[in-house]
């Protein structure tokens, strides 16, 4: 490992290990999307194990928002965020069946909006700190 990649991990180990909830849940968003645009592009080149992958990765990051939905304490809001975890993950896997990139980039711009939402939500949180 270069001392490049070394110092690229140290940062992100810390940056994990410093984040408030809000902000962990910005960075799951962050990789999800992140893992869904990949899987558009090697679904694009024609490459069917790396999309598999990237679309596992993302349907895994999705699983963890979903887990860790607090249904008790959440409410109607964390009703529907499991609607829409269900139904990006439905998204998913249309997508891989039918080599569909749109589905893929369906989902992506959702998890954008959220994305978007639970940013605004952590930076008034921090600020409320």
């Amino acid at each position: 490992m270069s001392t490049y990649a070394a110092a690229g991990n140290a940062y992100t180990e810390a940056s994990v290990l410093t984040a408030s909830p809000g902000q962990l849940v910005v960075m799951l968003y962050d990789g999800a999307i992140r893992f869904l645009s990949q899987a558009t592009t090697a679904m694009n080149d024609g490459s069917r194990e790396r999309t598999r992958d990237r679309l596992r990765r993302a349907e895994a990051i999705i699983d963890e928002l979903n887990y860790t939905l607090d249904m008790e304490r959440g409410g109607e809001i964390a009703v529907q965020l499991r609607s829409i975890y269900l139904f990006c993950k439905r998204q998913l896997r249309d997508a891989n069946l039918r080599s569909d990139p749109k589905r893929i980039e369906g989902v992506s711009r959702l998890l954008v909006d959220l994305r978007e939402s639970w940013s605004r939500l952590a930076a008034r949180t921090a600020v409320a700190a």
